[in-house]
């Protein structure tokens, strides 16, 4: 043996090798991992379902119907202990599941047929509450009457909150279709149905992958967007205790269905109304030197207020006054008693907006006081009609426009131009660090590019996945990305 070795020493020892592992395998065919491959599906398996019996889906149609191999390909999660691409792929996945969307728009079309005007949306947070109850989803209520503030995660800090509007408007619906509104004058308008919905949605998603959350989820559903402040309400009962940051998006006629759009800085402009009264003395218009002539200082008024943006502000810095109402009655042999003039005023930084309305007032007492009259103002403060101007935190808008481009490509992110309107989600972007966003829901072979307020307004449901996990990962990256 030992010449033999000598004699051909490489081809003897890959010989004796070859034998006893050839001898190993013919003894053990595969066993070690044929045993590892079913640990690890099995494992899989278990962690997925235990997530979707906490979800108690209504429908019970969660995966039953996917064969073993689907299941583990639709929905076998890495940790996400690094964030990748994969991560929001994951998400989206779960969010464009053919259950999911079926549900997801059920919902929508039942808050759309049930609209609820501002503080009124009793129906529409009870079907909020009862889905959050399916998930075992932990909520208080009621907070600003109809308010519903939700929590997903480990109940530890960081705190992130996602908030939706869902009041409706006093508009009668003038789309035919199978889901039209069942109130007489009232409809969803404005999209706040799709925000509801969509945040749901991302309740579901978040739910899901509970065990990835680094932190904690807050879902806000806000009553009285509209003219109606409900965002300081919910603020005033402790909507955002804890929070750190926060988001929410709208949907838009001006971008095709799952386009996404923001801006750092100033978004949307402070609004505010005023209504005033010059009063003079009334007196016959054959004999005006016996009176004391109210609409000619109402006027002068109106001539001056455009003066405060046309020569007082800087021409870069957009403002708007515009006066909308002027009523001297209708006589016409007749000079009024008084005027009462209302109207508008935008800007898009706090300190231009009070600017403004200081301005304002001190041009109608002025210009009355020129012409005999006296002039009262009222800008509504205790009715909350002041909404300052929503500005967008740097930081927080690039968070979106990460989550963005990795959920619907970065081609599909776009930066958005200012706006003259307001949202009351401003309230929450003067305290906390806030990004507000757009999501695109033109489709005009639907029909679905009318301007918001309007009685042919519709939406693209498509935009219901994509809007539920674009939530879904601003919120779970956030954690991940911001949490400690």
């Amino acid at each position: 043996m030992d010449t033999l070795v000598k004699l051909f020493p490489i081809t003897c020892k890959k010989a004796i090798f070859f034998a006893i592992f050839l001898g190993f395998i013919l003894t053990n065919p595969l066993k070690g991992a044929k045993t590892s491959a079913s640990s690890s599906s099995d494992q899989h398996d278990f962690t997925y379902f235990k997530s979707i019996t906490l979800l108690k889906n209504p429908n019970n149609m969660v995966l039953q119907n996917q064969t073993r191999t689907s299941k583990l390909k639709l929905f076998t999660s890495s940790d996400c202990s690094i964030w990748t691409k994969e991560c929001s792929n994951e998400i989206l996945k779960i969010a464009q599941k053919k259950e999911h969307v079926k549900w997801i728009k059920s919902v929508r079309r039942k808050i759309h047929e049930y609209p609820e005007l501002a503080f009124e949306e009793y129906e529409t947070s009870e079907l909020v509450r009862q889905e959050l109850e399916k998930m075992e989803i932990p909520y208080q209520f009621p907070l600003a009457t109809t308010g519903i503030r939700a929590m997903i995660g480990s109940g530890q800090p960081p705190f992130v909150a996602l908030r939706a509007d869902m009041d409706a408007l006093p508009i009668q619906e003038a789309v035919e279709w199978e889901h039209k509104s069942k109130i007489a004058g009232k409809m969803h308008a404005c999209g706040h149905d799709a925000h509801v919905a969509m945040l749901i949605g991302a309740a579901k998603i978040l739910k899901a992958r509970e065990k990835n959350l680094k932190g904690t989820v807050i879902l806000i559903f806000q009553p009285a967007e509209e003219a109606g402040n409900g965002a300081k309400r919910m603020i005033k009962n402790g909507a955002l205790e804890n929070v750190e940051a926060i988001f929410a998006v709208h949907v838009s006629h001006q971008h095709p269905t799952g386009v996404i759009g923001s801006r750092p800085g100033p978004l949307l402009a402070g609004c505010g109304f005023f209504r005033a009264v010059i009063s003079g003395k009334t007196g016959q218009a054959s004999n005006p030197h016996h009176s004391i002539d109210p609409v000619l200082a109402a006027s002068a008024a109106v001539i001056s207020l455009q003066s405060i943006v046309s020569r007082e502000s800087n021409p870069l810095d957009s403002q708007v006054v515009s006066v909308t109402s002027f009523n001297a009655g209708d006589k016409f042999d007749v000079i009024p008693e008084a005027v009462t003039l209302s109207g508008t005023f935008r800007a898009f930084s706090s300190t231009n907006f009070y600017q403004l309305l200081r301005r304002i007032r001190e041009v109608f007492t002025e210009q009355a006081s020129v012409f005999r009259c006296s002039a009262t103002v009222e800008f509504f403060e205790d009715k909350d009609t002041i909404y300052p101007p929503t500005v967008n935190d740097d930081r927080m808008y690039e968070h979106v426009k990460k989550v963005a481009g990795d959920l619907v490509g970065p081609t599909n992110f776009k930066v958005v131009p200012p706006m003259m309107g307001a949202e009351d989600f401003s309230f929450y972007s003067e305290l906390i660090p806030a990004a507000f966003f757009y999501i695109g829901i033109r489709n005009e072979t639907l029909g679905s590019y009318h301007t918001g307020h309007s009685p042919h307004f519709m939406i693209d449901e498509d935009v219901l996945p994509i809007g539920a996990a674009t939530h879904a990962a601003i919120a779970e990256r956030y954690l991940y990305e911001y949490g400690s």
